[in-house]
């Protein structure tokens, strides 16, 4: 049975990972408690004695404008780190897939956006991922990039738990409608992650199908809950003020996985009806 290592096992990706790996393969999750990815020398040693067949590298420093404060954490976590695990994988002989963003564009296409388009990164943790991005390729002699897009899931804090935890409150809150993206469900990721490990090493888009704005998708989710979608009033990236700059525009092309004889992500909606029959309060 293949051994499969999963950095960043306490957030809401790899904790998913961590449950469905687990259906048909060895795992070995490690929380930032167990493994500092900045540590060239712990991560090195931490490789040797697990013998991991892959790596699913999903540590990483996500607080998009907390990345703009901390800019260096953000470089050492996210490039630096990646590029030791990297290094280390190449040691022990494992494969290994690292996750990235759909950030490390400038949103400025209106189509969505290939695995071939060239990235513009506005944000330090776009940029931060796309270094890691370039150093795994570089470094890594077996590796895929995955690059996802607006996740949430049964773990951890994302939109869909802060959109819920406003409803209970019934008062109208501003969401913005001006960022157009496709919201990603943790458990259908996760699946794709699974199939494509036998796959080619490519640079793959993952996300589940469609497109909407943060408003839209605020609404529907105030909607499937059964609360006052009308509570939901748009507004403008401007007005939000958020301190990293996103791209207005991030939908990606799923044609890589086409390629590699997958079939197309089902739509966000659909995903998400799944999410509230699962319960959002699931553990």
């Amino acid at each position: 049975m293949k051994r499969i290592l999963i950095t960043g096992a306490n957030g809401q990706l790899g904790k998913e990972l961590t449950e469905k790996a687990s259906e048909n393969f060895t795992v070995m999750p490690l929380r930032k408690e167990d493994l500092d990815i900045t540590d060239y020398e712990l991560v090195t040693e931490t490789m040797k004695q697990l013998k991991p067949d892959i790596i699913l590298h999903t540590a990483a420093y996500t607080a998009v404008d907390q990345c703009e404060i901390e800019k260096m954490a953000a470089y050492e976590i996210n490039a630096l780190g990646s590029s030791y695990i990297a290094e280390a994988a190449n040691v022990v002989g494992a494969k290994l897939i690292y996750f990235s963003t759909d950030f490390v564009f400038d949103g400025k296409k209106t189509s969505p956006y290939q695995v071939e388009d060239e990235p513009n990164p506005l944000s330090s943790y776009g940029l931060s991922k796309w270094l890691g991005e370039r150093l795994v390729l570089t470094k890594a002699e077996n590796c895929s990039i995955i690059r996802t897009s607006w996740l949430y899931g049964h773990h951890g804090q994302n939109f869909v738990k802060t959109m819920l935890r406003l409803a209970k409150k019934g008062e109208p809150i501003n969401v913005v409608a001006d960022q157009i993206g496709s919201p990603t469900y943790t458990a259908d990721l996760a699946d794709y992650v699974l199939k494509l490990i036998d796959k080619p090493n490519h640079l793959y888009h993952i996300s589940n199908s469609g497109a909407c704005s943060w408003f839209d998708f605020a609404r529907k989710i105030f909607e499937k809950a059964g609360y006052d979608s009308t509570l939901v009033r748009p507004t403008t990236t401007e007005r939000f003020g958020a301190l990293a700059i996103r791209p207005s525009y991030s939908v990606m092309s799923h044609q890589q996985l086409i390629r590699v004889g997958l079939e197309l992500p089902r739509k966000w909606e659909l995903a998400l009806d799944d999410y509230f029959i699962k319960g959002e309060n699931q553990q």
